[in-house]
Order: structure tokens, then sequence, then C-alpha cells
């Protein structure tokens, strides 16, 4: 079966997308095991994530995101920006704003000039189902291996721990606590965070399903929320280092979150998928 293509990146967190409208991706194929054959890096196109854009009952446009594992993500924050932007890329809509229908509710985002796009995360979520742990103020708090952990949900759960620096072997915590499920019963999403000042912070992300990435927009969020939860930061805006590049987040207690980044096409093309192999 061929199948056609676009493959787009936020800040080096890569995925292949697909329209999807008519189902005529899903109600043929396997998704889960399609994510893992596209997005094999030696025998697929290679991507963190598969996309696909389907239509929605309610909302403009629905986001199905399979991991690279086969699994389903609930919402990705650089996800989303290549949704929109692909959206008006391939003349699928003429509009510039969007909402979207997602496993972690709605998103609202906005096609800005030359690459960027804005995002309206929606509001944190401090506690719910997918953490075992112990209120700290507004936050859950806990501990894996006596580090400590913030827990935040941005429709999908996050851990984040403030580090001096990243002089440890982070990405082998990063895998055990993803899979910690005495504490994280969902598995998790893990940053680690730090602070430079009251309105920059730099990370390492570690993602449920991907391992480590360039970037993780909905991580990028959650650690602001944290961070000024924690008074690590000042609310307002921060700008947060990633190892693909920067994202401006905009937080105050008691609203939403919003993200500010780009969304880049790196190329276009047909993919050949045989299902059986």
């Amino acid at each position: 079966m061929n199948l056609s293509f676009v493959k787009m990146n936020g800040l080096g967190n890569s995925f292949i997308l697909m329209t999807d409208m008519d189902d005529e991706v899903s109600g043929k194929l396997d998704i889960h095991r399609l994510a893992k054959a596209v997005c094999d890096v030696n025998f697929g196109i290679g991507a963190d994530g598969l996309i696909l854009v389907k239509a929605s009952a309610n909302q403009d446009f629905r986001m199905v995101i399979i991991n690279e594992d086969g699994s389903e993500a609930e919402m990705c924050g650089n996800g989303m920006r290549c949704f929109v932007k692909y959206l008006v890329e391939r003349g699928i809509s003429t509009a510039s704003s969007f909402s979207v229908e997602t496993l972690a509710g709605t998103i609202s985002a906005t096609v800005k000039e030359g690459d960027l796009v804005e995002v309206n995360m929606g509001v944190p979520i401090f506690e719910n189902g997918d953490v075992v742990g112990e209120k700290q103020g507004d936050t859950v708090g806990v501990r894996v291996d006596d580090r400590a952990y913030t827990y935040i949900s941005m429709g999908n759960p996050h851990a984040i721990t403030f580090v001096d620096d990243f002089n440890f072997d982070w990405r082998a915590v990063g895998r055990q606590v993803e899979k910690e499920t005495s504490v994280f019963p969902n598995h998790t999403n893990v940053e680690f965070v730090k602070v430079e000042s009251s309105s920059e912070m730099t990370m390492k992300v570690w993602e449920r399903g991907c391992g480590e990435t360039q970037a993780c927009g909905t991580g990028t969020c959650a650690l602001v929320v944290a961070g000024v939860h924690e008074q690590k930061v000042s609310p307002g805006e921060v700008l947060v280092h990633l190892p693909g590049g920067d994202l401006t987040i905009h937080y105050k207690k008691g609203g939403p979150v919003l993200m500010t980044g780009p969304a880049v096409t790196v190329c276009s093309g047909t993919y050949s998928y045989d299902e059986s192999k």
C-alpha cells in the first residue's frame, strides 16, 4: 500500500504526518504496527511518532498520535504545532486558528508568522490516576531512588526533577522512572531541569514510548508549571532551552499554559508499506 506522508519536526522532535479524514489509513491498517514500521530509523522513514489528521464531530479536526513503540499518546505539544502547520501547508484548511480534538481534551492553536505556532495547552492538572504520590502544596511529589520528582499533567503525565547539572546518566534514570509503575501506573515522561534564572531554564527529556528526544512540548509546559508553583521561576514568560532549540512558555497560576515554537517541514513523499511483513 502506498501512503502519502509529510515528515515534520518541532525542535528536532520529528513526526510522520498522514491525512486520514475518511479513515483511508486507519480503516485499512493497524496504525500501531504502521507507526512502528514508519518510525524505524533503519527500515522506515525514521521519526518519534506517527500523526494522523482526522475529522472531528465537535472540533475542527482530531489528532491521533502513535509513538514509535506503537503506543498511543494522549497529546504532544511539538506534534500539535506540526499538526496545524500541516493543515495550512497542505491546503486542508484556509484558516490560521484551529480547535483540535485529542485524548487530552480540546487544544487550540494558531499559526503565526514564519515557522512559529502558538498553542494554548490548557490548564495543568496536578493530581489524577497517573500518579501515586504525596501532596506538596499545589503539586504532587514522589521519590524514586531518593530523587525527588514533581508530577504535572498536561493531559499526559510528567515527572520533573530539578538538577544542578547534567553530569550524570540521566538517560538511565529516565528509562527507569518512565516505567516505575508503583508510582506512575501508566508510565510517565521524565524531565531533568536546570534553572538558569527567574525566566530561563534548560532541560533534557526522556519521553514515554520514545526515549531520549530533542524536545517535548508538553514536558516543557509541565516543567515551567512546576517551576512557578515551586517558586523556582517567576510567573509569566519563561524561555526554555531544549537540545533541539528554544520554546517560549507563558504561565501564571490558575491560567492556561501558552507555548510558542517552530514547526518545520523536512520532506514529503510516498511510503510503500506491506503490513504482512
